[in-house]
């Protein structure tokens, strides 16, 4: 086998590694990783805005307020308007939403970046070089992307602005 081959192979390992976790995310808790990230940002920093999410997982204001509609929809959040700011908004899981989280599995990313952080500086260094060649040979390094290890629309555009 070729060396391209071996790397394609490794490629779509991935990729199959994710699709098969959301698929899985999905199947056991009906959420999205995305969906699963923003509720845990939420029981994280109780009362937190949208604007403040979407910085800390860096996701577009628009992606960000899509989610959440689909979130508030499920019952899962509410949104309370600030008495005082009429502007502020701030989100809380709903009783709903706890219960899902406690229930829901990891985002596939928690687990790689467990392994991840277990690896010493220099391979840390190595594996970022090579994907970020990997990406400039597929011309993908001047797409944004989240850290989030999900196959799906937020991860597949360039302007987040599609469901999630």
């Amino acid at each position: 086998m070729e060396k391209h081959e071996e790397l394609l192979i490794a490629l779509r390992k991935v990729i199959r590694a994710i699709a098969l976790h959301s698929k899985q995310l999905n199947k056991t808790s009906g959420l999205t990783s995305p969906q699963l990230l923003m509720m845990q940002e939420v029981a994280k920093h109780k009362g937190i805005t949208a604007s403040q999410i979407a910085k800390n997982i860096t996701l577009s204001a628009a992606t960000v307020t899509n989610i959440l509609d689909r979130l508030e929809n499920k019952s899962l959040i509410n949104r309370v308007r600030n008495t005082q700011d009429k502007r502020r908004v701030s989100l809380f899981l709903t009783n709903k939403g706890k219960e899902l989280l406690l229930v829901a599995p990891q985002p596939l990313q928690e687990h790689f970046i467990q392994n991840f952080c277990d690896l010493a500086q220099w391979e840390q260094s190595q594996l970022i070089s090579s994907m970020e060649r990997i990406a400039t040979m597929m011309d993908a390094n001047e797409i944004d992307a989240a850290p989030l290890l999900e196959l799906d629309p937020v991860s597949a555009t360039t302007t987040y602005s599609t469901n999630d």
